[in-house]
């Protein structure tokens, strides 16, 4: 179990890191920038509080803590989808870390319920 929840910590940085460079290449615009501040945000937070869900005072912290990861990737999703649709940033590149979040997104919906269901018992 300590080796997915080292995995799931790793990928979530490596994303934090495929953010960072699309943050940096995006353009000098009015609209770059504010994107670039979004994403900056929503996109390095996840491995930032997966950090904090690992130290959760309860399972009902810990729930919270995960949706807060839930939501950030939501966000950078949908800011994903506007640098590709406005070709802000290489889109081959912004298809593979479109398909990341996604894929991570999934598996915080599934540690959600998971853990929500756990809470039950």
């Amino acid at each position: 179990m300590a080796d997915n929840k080292f995995d799931l910590e790793e990928r979530l940085i490596d994303f934090a890191v495929i953010i960072s460079n699309i943050v940096e290449g995006l353009p000098n615009t009015r609209l770059g920038n504010y994107i670039a501040g979004q994403l900056v945000r929503s996109g390095c937070s996840p491995a930032l509080n997966y950090g904090e869900a690992q130290s959760a005072e309860s399972r009902n912290d810990f729930i919270h803590k995960m949706k807060i990861i839930l939501k950030e990737l939501r966000e950078s999703f949908i800011s994903q989808k506007i640098i590709e649709r406005k070709k802000l940033f290489a889109v081959n590149e912004v298809v593979l870390v479109k398909d990341e979040c996604n894929q991570l997104i999934s598996i915080f919906v599934k540690s959600i319920d998971t853990a929500k269901k756990n809470n039950l018992k």
